[in-house]
């Protein structure tokens, strides 16, 4: 079994909203062969939890206006480090950078296929590391300063 048609135009709507929210690291599986309660799973990763909350809204807001879906559940919103948006057709998962590296749910799902996305999302692989090197060198840089 694959991800159906709808699962597949939800999940390319949400990377799409993610990307213009400047997620990192978008990827999406489609885990229909594995479990029976959704076809595909959509992740992606922010570095605060402002971001995280942006992302989840607009991909939310995104979903709605596009194509009338809305969640059925929406999970962890309180602390921003983990929200799980269930579509029962998808579920996303938008995490802080550092709940993404810590779960490591790329690990878990590495055997599903990964489907394909928006140019724009594609594009986003790579963005955490990047950001934490620049992260790290501006703190490097602020202690050299002290010194």
């Amino acid at each position: 079994m694959t991800a159906t048609d709808r699962s597949l135009e939800l999940i390319h709507t949400a990377a799409q909203a993610a990307a213009d929210k400047l997620a990192h690291d978008i990827i999406a599986y489609d885990v229909s062969d594995v479990l029976s309660i959704t076809d595909a799973f959509l992740l992606a990763s922010a570095p605060n939890d402002r971001q995280v909350k942006s992302i989840v809204d607009e991909i939310e807001e995104r979903l709605q206006k596009e194509l009338g879906a809305k969640p059925v559940r929406r999970e962890g919103d309180r602390e921003a480090r983990w929200v799980l948006l269930d579509y029962v057709d998808i579920v996303v998962h938008v995490q802080h950078s550092e709940e993404r590296v810590f779960y490591a749910l790329e690990r878990l799902w590495k055997d599903c296929p990964e489907l394909e996305l928006p140019a724009d999302a594609k594009a986003t692989r790579g963005k955490a590391a990047e950001h934490a090197k620049v992260q790290a060198a501006e703190e490097a840089a602020d202690l050299g300063g002290e010194w």
